[in-house]
């Protein structure tokens, strides 16, 4: 996947990588590498959820996060009151399930322009 004009340059200069969401084969274990070759660095996802309805969130920060050994820092953006916020650092842990219900229960209060979380 290719970044399009007139963004695609600033954002490549930045490091920011390319998802094909629907063939998104690989892309743990690319940014796992990436995590191990830098000092520093910040990865931010888009929330499933937020442009079209989904009833299972995917799992791929959770698969990064434990794999690289480092926390998750959930940000919301509340459209009613148009409040943008951060949440706590969150470390996953081996339990998928157990994390996931975390990350549910700290998106719980918070609504999207297109709907909230259940």
């Amino acid at each position: 996947m290719r970044f399009r004009w007139p963004l695609g340059w600033v954002l490549r200069r930045f490091g920011i990588m390319p998802v094909d969401r629907a063939r998104a084969h690989g892309v743990v274990d690319q940014v796992v590498e990436r995590f191990d070759q830098s000092a520093t660095m910040w990865f931010v996802l888009a929330p499933e959820g937020t442009r079209k309805r989904v009833e299972n969130w995917k799992t791929g920060f959770w698969h990064i996060a434990r794999d690289a050994s480092v926390p998750v820092l959930c940000a919301y953006f509340h459209y009613p009151t148009r409040t943008v916020g951060i949440g706590p650092i969150m470390h996953m842990t081996a339990n998928l399930k157990s994390d996931m219900a975390r990350v549910r229960d700290y998106y719980r209060p918070w609504i999207g322009k297109n709907r909230g979380t259940t």
